[in-house]
């Protein structure tokens, strides 16, 4: 990620390259913490209504990175219970159990190889930002599911990308305006899986 070959890129170029019926797309920073994480993914993905899996990603403080991503909070796309404790069983118990969600985080994604390869892969035009939530939302348009579960832990490490902190704020902005026009609807609709009571402007499942 960063430099001439973006992570989109880098992701469409490995799935081209691939032969096998899964493509499991990884950070390069991240450490594996559950011993089975690939069945677990696995266990999801292979059924026909499921179209991506993700995992369950700790910042090294042992805080919650990803657990699930929320449409059209926090002015793009959100992450509940974001920077929760590891030990924190959240909203409703709703850090502990697999089930749906609108989008998660590439950082630690399975996918069919052949549902990629319909989906067209990742959109390029995202360089550092939202080419993973954009392609669950894609997902999604196909009447397919995006299952996030607990059970394939992982630390994302989140080292730094070679970008000047000026580029990658102006880089990530032009990012998120391309989402936002893109998925304007659905942001008004808002995601189906969040509850519409929750404040758009928080995290942490507090009411408007």
């Amino acid at each position: 990620e960063g430099g001439d070959c973006y992570y989109a890129q880098a992701c469409n170029f490995g799935a081209k390259q691939a032969s096998g019926e899964y493509l499991a797309f990884l950070h390069s920073d991240t450490q594996v913490i559950t011993r089975e994480w690939l069945e677990e993914m696995l266990m999801y993905a292979q059924r026909e209504d499921v179209g991506a899996v993700g995992a369950k990603l700790y910042y090294p403080n042992d805080t919650v990175e990803h657990a699930g991503v929320v449409v059209g909070i926090m002015g793009s796309a959100g992450r509940p219970h974001y920077r929760v404790d590891r030990k924190n069983v959240g909203y409703m118990g709703r850090l502990c159990y697999a089930q749906d969600f609108s989008a998660v985080s590439s950082a630690c994604m399975m996918v069919k190889k052949a549902v990629f390869d319909t989906m067209g892969g990742f959109d390029e035009d995202y360089l550092l930002r939202f080419a993973d939530v954009d392609f669950c939302l894609r997902v999604r348009e196909e009447k397919l599911l995006v299952v996030y579960t607990p059970f394939a832990e992982l630390y994302h490490l989140e080292r730094s990308i070679p970008l000047l902190d000026k580029e990658q704020r102006k880089q990530r902005n032009i990012d998120r305006g391309l989402f936002t026009r893109r998925w304007s609807s659905m942001m008004e609709l808002g995601d189906p899986y969040y509850n519409p009571n929750f404040s758009p402007d928080r995290e942490d499942f507090i009411l408007r």
